[in-house]
């Protein structure tokens, strides 16, 4: 059941979705050739635990618990990708992906980030894919259901030539992480199905995942969480915590700067 958010209740996730916010500034000015993906995991999770946030991820049911406070998934890597001894390097792109929650109420936010120069074909998908999520924002007040954002994203990541990631979906967010409804990023006959009304209230976590090659994925035999391309091909993932209000959406895992 969907469950719409009052004005104070979107005042306190906004709280939440600011710590997420803050995290990924301190993501950003870490992610530099050398650095390994542990050390960012363990700066963000000091982060949370300074601010009186829990970290979301830490502990995720799973064949095994999910053992970090981040996801960073290198190139080729989808989502949930686990932190470790790996090192960035001059020409990776990283996703990273962490949430918290703060008095109650949670904020969830993803980014995809450059290490140096990366080359072109990274640079066209790291565009398409955080134009596409700007796109879906930017239509939330215009359309009337999710599904029309849905197919609008859809056919912009197909224009572009790449693919949109149908394992993994967006999602309803508030006193807890994964709340209703679902948030796909296509549209299918499930989604036909489950669409639902773009109303004010309504909080949801956008999050296109875009592929270079196709759309197709994989999960880590020895780790049990990391999603790769099946071909091997660099993928980005973006992601905001976003609520409609009455004047128009409103971006809660953003500074006010």
């Amino acid at each position: 059941m969907i469950t719409l958010k009052s004005s104070r209740e979107l005042e306190l996730m906004r709280e939440a979705g600011r710590l997420v916010a803050q995290a990924h500034k301190i993501i950003r000015e870490m992610v530099q050739p050398g650095v390994r993906t542990k050390s960012i995991d363990s700066e963000v999770e000091s982060f949370f635990r300074k601010h009186n946030a829990t970290p979301l991820f830490k502990g995720v049911p799973g064949k095994v618990p999910y053992p970090a406070s981040t996801c960073i998934s290198i190139n080729e890597q989808v989502v949930h990708g686990i932190p470790g001894e790996r090192e960035l390097c001059e020409g990776d792109i990283v996703s990273v992906d962490t949430a918290c929650r703060l008095n109650g109420w949670c904020g969830d936010a993803a980014w995809t980030y450059a290490v140096g120069q990366i080359d072109h074909e990274k640079q066209k998908l790291m565009q398409v894919g955080e134009r596409n999520l700007w796109l879906a924002i930017d239509h939330l007040c215009k359309f009337q259901r999710w599904s029309q954002v849905a197919g609008l994203m859809e056919r912009e990541v197909h224009k572009a030539g790449f693919s949109v990631v149908e394992q993994f979906v967006g999602h309803g967010i508030g006193r807890e992480m994964h709340e209703d409804p679902q948030v796909p990023n296509f549209v299918s006959p499930q989604l036909r199905r489950h669409d639902f009304r773009l109303e004010p209230g309504l909080v949801i976590a956008i999050e296109p995942m875009v592929n270079s090659g196709t759309k197709n994925v994989r999960v880590s035999k020895s780790d049990q969480w990391t999603v790769t391309t099946k071909d091997n091909r660099p993928s980005v993932h973006f992601e905001h915590t976003v609520a409609i209000t009455s004047t128009g959406p409103v971006i809660l895992t953003r500074l006010d700067d």
